[in-house]
């Protein structure tokens, strides 16, 4: 119940009314560990997190490392960890991400997709942490209580990190950008290839009136009956010179 000591230089917290996280995954994240925390430790937490309590964050060997001031002299050290994914699970992952070219340009583009996680339940995993073992967090604070309030602080700041880079999520998991990236690469490669055995033929199809009689080939057939051709001026005139602009080569043309 003691109130913290007044820390300075520590990292506030973007937001300062409200829910926590700019982006769905950082909400995810929030949300997950929400559910660990009772609701007067995360209250203590969010104020520690707005209140720039937390001092410092670091990733470190896959986790998350942070100094949180509380009513003690010396902050507490925190630890938060995310079980990784074992090879194999990361490989069948990448099969199901693979399936669908937009997650790897959404990844690419450093996006998180919308529908990753169903990629990740039909690998049989999940992104993120829905079970205790998932999830392990530490802090030096004589608190009976795993996650405590200072856990919960650096949770939220996590979250806004999350906001600014969603493959530190990924990394935690065991991961990282690059390796996502290539073994998407890779998987892509091998589904737009044509099998090796395989030899490309052209196919011609049969084509109306090409039936040897090129003497009539130009003639038109009951088919022009059908097509209609409506010419109309442009409602904007002149549009393709003016979506280019105005020409570099001189500055006394204009498009009336």
């Amino acid at each position: 119940g003691m109130r913290p000591r007044r820390a300075r230089g520590g990292i506030q917290a973007r937001s300062q009314r409200g829910s926590f996280g700019k982006n769905w995954w950082a909400r995810r994240w929030i949300n997950a560990m929400e559910r660990l925390v009772d609701a007067r430790r995360l209250s203590r937490g969010q104020h520690y997190a707005r209140s720039g309590q937390v001092l410092s964050m670091d990733e470190a060997g896959g986790g998350i490392t942070a100094r949180v001031q509380g009513s003690r002299p010396a902050p507490y050290k925190i630890s938060i960890r995310v079980t990784p994914l074992t090879n194999s699970q990361w490989r069948k992952v990448l099969d199901q991400l693979a399936d669908q070219a937009i997650f790897a340009a959404q990844l690419l583009a450093g996006e998180m997709p919308a529908d990753i996680e169903e990629a990740f339940s039909a690998a049989g995993v999940s992104l993120f942490p829905n079970r205790l073992d998932d999830l392990q967090t530490s802090c030096t604070c004589p608190d009976y209580a795993n996650p405590c309030k200072h856990v919960a602080a650096a949770h939220y700041i996590l979250g806004e990190r999350f906001d600014d880079d969603p493959f530190l999520l990924f990394r935690m998991r065991g991961r990282t950008q690059e390796e996502i990236l290539a073994g998407l690469r890779e998987r892509r490669a091998g589904k737009d290839a044509p099998p090796p055995d395989e030899e490309e033929v052209e196919v011609v199809e049969d084509v109306p009136g090409l039936d040897g009689d090129l003497e009539h080939f130009w003639d038109t057939g009951p088919q022009i009956e059908g097509f209609s051709v409506q010419v109309r001026a442009p409602v904007i005139p002149l549009p393709l010179l003016k979506r280019l602009g105005e020409p570099d080569s001189s500055s006394h043309v204009t498009l009336q």
